[in-house]
């Protein structure tokens, strides 16, 4: 277990009293044959195995949860670190999957720990101010939550290209830069500050699935054909939920296991499929990739809303209108004879994951 600890407290008389221990743990399940994220089943196995500690559990699928164990400190007279070293025990003893998992105050640090964490790590962030400052110092501005490609691109541009200088700037200056709202947040971000709850049974932020490919891949056509199979399996998904995505992220990972993620904002929120595969075929040319040995690509529409809120723009292009009465008659023909009746005309071959 890793502690990254800050200066800590002198003690004298008269200092602030300790900050409350941290109690928020983000978990990342994975499996330790391939590091692919666990299957639908297991990861519903998974959390109810976090629900032996805590009803408080926000699961973020396909592979980690956020979970609140202040009310389990006492009851299992362990810290949270040792709350920690629980769940990754039985996680593997049980189930077979390994298990990274951050720990902090709250959601921001405890998902920046954890993703500063090697594999099947528990890392842990002190509360004290000292400890979370020392933390977050020297990251990078895109390792802050919340911020996405375009507004570290933006921060950079003036200056701002850690969380070190972000946390310096005036709030006024940053909320110039980025908007009143945003440049708020980001700078309490900065701070390590977070006051979002961990919400339990939360409606789902975000939903995503997996290709992993039999062999590592270097065909970018069968990489494409595999992102258009996973984008119709979201935006089908989307629909039959009532939700729509507002960003879709990219994930690829590679035959010696590092990977690569790219977000892109969408125009306006969207369930279409079409649209969902225009966006992911985007952000696999932005990567350049030649003679990449892909072993998986991945893709997870993010910052979910109501289908309400996705305004479909009038078009006279009948093309566009008979793309989406095609949607719609397929997702009937889905709803009436299974998810797998109607698939898209080139679909790859290799193992799928949600």
């Amino acid at each position: 277990m890793n502690t990254d600890a800050g200066t800590g407290s002198t003690g004298a008389a008269g200092a602030a009293p300790p900050a409350a221990p941290p109690a928020t743990l983000h978990i990342r399940f994975f499996r330790t044959a391939d590091g692919a994220p666990v299957g639908a089943d297991r990861y519903e196995q998974l959390l109810h195995l976090l629900g032996q500690f805590t009803p408080v559990i926000e699961a973020l699928p396909p592979d980690a949860a956020l979970a609140d164990v202040r009310g389990a400190l006492r009851y299992f007279d362990r810290d949270a670190e040792g709350i920690a070293e629980l769940i990754r025990l039985r996680a593997l003893a049980w189930y077979g999957v390994w298990c990274t998992i951050g720990i902090g105050a709250n959601p921001l640090l405890a998902r920046m720990a954890a993703r500063t964490a090697s594999p099947g790590e528990i890392r842990a962030v002190p509360a004290d101010t000292a400890s979370v400052t020392s933390f977050l110092a020297r990251r990078p501005a895109s390792a802050l939550y919340g911020v996405g490609p375009a507004t570290a691109r933006t921060l950079g541009a003036y200056g701002l290209d850690t969380v070190e200088r972000i946390a310096a700037a005036p709030p006024a200056t940053l909320q110039r830069i980025l908007g009143a709202k945003t440049g708020r947040a980001v700078y309490e971000r900065a701070r390590g500050i977070d006051p979002t709850p961990v919400t339990p049974n939360a409606a789902a932020r975000s939903t995503g699935a997996e290709h992993r490919f039999p062999h590592d891949e270097l065909d970018p056509r069968r990489r494409r054909q595999a992102l258009l199979s996973l984008a119709d399996d979201l935006g089908a998904r989307l629909r039959a939920s009532g939700q729509a995505a507002r960003a879709l992220t990219l994930t690829v990972r590679y035959a010696d296991r590092s990977t690569t993620t790219r977000t892109r904002r969408l125009e306006a929120p969207t369930a279409h499929g079409p649209a969902l595969t225009e966006a992911a075929y985007a952000l696999h040319a932005a990567l350049g990739l030649q003679r990449a040995r892909v072993r998986s690509v991945a893709l997870r529409a993010e910052d979910l809303c109501r289908a309400e809120r996705a305004a479909r723009q009038l078009s006279f292009d009948p093309v566009a209108d008979k793309a989406y009465r095609i949607e719609a008659a397929v997702d009937r023909a889905r709803a009436r004879f299974g998810t797998g009746a109607v698939r898209p005309a080139a679909k790859p071959g290799g193992k799928a994951t949600r």
